[in-house]
């Protein structure tokens, strides 16, 4: 459920619609469907049919309300107020969410708040949705969200859960341990081969590990970066390659990310102008710059290499040209490994040497070896650790390349 609001720049063509964050109208709330979009037994089509092509339905959640969701007026005590009475509407510095009514989770009759919040999630557990997306959870108790998620993972060990959180480091780590299966991170704004290095490490190979499971998206329905803005269709390229190799798991906001919508809100802002937060989109699903089928061979490449569905065996490797970067994946047996090689210069051709461990690699440097790209299906014979790359911004920024022992 949504709370529906004018949206001027298509109040011509449409009715009136809303921000999908401000959750609830007169109809219904977190329980509810609006009447509009369909029935509980279209849901649970949606959900049979998903399965049927081997998908997931995964639902966002996020814990407030519209002022007109049926728990402001059935249960007024469960929210903030000013001194005044009045609602305290929500606030995640530096944005003000005047349309939204946050909970307060240390009323008075708190336990009452927190019982029906959990059995939202019940709800739609019982109608099979396995997966959910948190909004915000660093704004709510951290004891509310160990108490919660640990009391529906013992009743549903397979539960995955999104942490949608970019705040303070130490906050998003405290979020993993208290029982989020995944977590936003930084990546949309680690752009520098030194960045992406540094970040990519804490991630992979420090205590951070154990418990931080990253999930990369270049973009999000409120993240349009700088980079995505000017870049063109090579930073989308590449931003895509980068998270669907550097992390296990990752994700797009689509279609805006496909259909390459680089166009902000105002300048130095990282919002979109057209935002579908507040607009209904019609897309041209057949339009040729549409990344549709970049997208579809990543994601089969992933499925045919395992190497690039973990994260503890990414390894960065020394090149000499710091407009790009080299970095490895090697699946857990040791018996597969992937090279990656990006250029992140937008508009310049860039060349460079890279260089390989081959001995740790089970590979002969004094004999020569083949790389097999995946992307384009180019082959190339190399001899020794170092070797030679060029990359155009387009229409391949980079090499996804398959290395194996005795494929030369």
């Amino acid at each position: 459920m949504h709370r529906k609001g004018r949206n001027n720049a298509v109040a011509a063509a449409t009715d009136e619609v809303g921000c999908p964050w401000a959750i609830g109208a007169m109809e219904g709330g977190h329980k509810s469907i609006l009447p509009e979009l369909g029935t509980f037994a279209d849901f649970e089509n949606l959900v049979s049919q998903a399965r049927s092509h081997q998908l997931e339905i995964a639902l966002d959640i996020a814990f407030q309300c519209a002022p007109d969701h049926p728990y402001v007026a059935e249960h007024p005590e469960w929210f903030r107020k000013r001194p005044d009475g009045t609602v305290q509407y929500a606030e995640n510095p530096p944005k003000k969410y005047q349309d939204i009514y946050p909970f307060d989770f240390e009323c008075a009759d708190w336990p009452a708040l927190w019982t029906e919040l959990k059995s939202i999630f019940e709800f739609w557990i019982d109608r099979g949705v396995r997966t959910f997306r948190v909004d915000n959870p660093h704004t709510k108790p951290f004891p509310f969200w160990e108490w919660c998620l640990g009391d529906l993972k013992r009743q549903h060990p397979d539960l995955i859960f999104l942490a949608e959180a970019f705040t303070r480091p130490k906050v998003m780590y405290r979020l993993a341990k208290l029982g989020f299966t995944q977590s936003y991170t930084y990546f949309a704004w680690r752009q520098s081969a030194r960045d992406l290095t540094e970040y990519c490490t804490e991630l992979t190979q420090t205590a951070v590990a154990e418990y931080f499971q990253p999930n990369f998206w270049p973009n999000t329905p409120d993240i349009l970066t700088a980079e995505l803005q000017t870049g063109g269709r090579p930073a989308f390229v590449r931003r895509l390659i980068l998270a669907a190799t550097l992390s296990s798991s990752y994700g797009v906001y689509g279609p805006p990310f496909e259909h390459l919508w680089s166009v902000a809100r105002e300048p130095d802002s990282e919002e979109y102008l057209d935002s579908e937060k507040f607009e209904i989109q019609h897309h041209d699903w057949q339009r040729p710059d549409s990344l549709q089928t970049l997208i579809a061979m990543v994601n089969r490449i992933r499925r045919e290499h395992p190497a690039l569905q973990t994260n503890g065996g990414l390894r960065f490797h020394p090149v000499d040209n710091e407009r790009l970067l080299c970095f490895s994946k090697s699946s857990v047996a040791g018996d597969q490994r992937v090279l990656i090689v990006v250029n992140l210069d937008n508009e310049i051709t860039q060349a460079g040497f890279v260089n390989l461990p081959l001995q740790e690699w089970g590979l002969d440097a004094t004999r020569p070896f083949a790389v097999h790209d995946r992307l384009t299906d180019a082959r190339y014979e190399w001899r020794g650790p170092r070797n030679y790359v060029e990359l155009h911004p387009h229409p391949w920024p980079a090499h996804i390349l398959e290395v194996r022992p005795g494929m030369g």
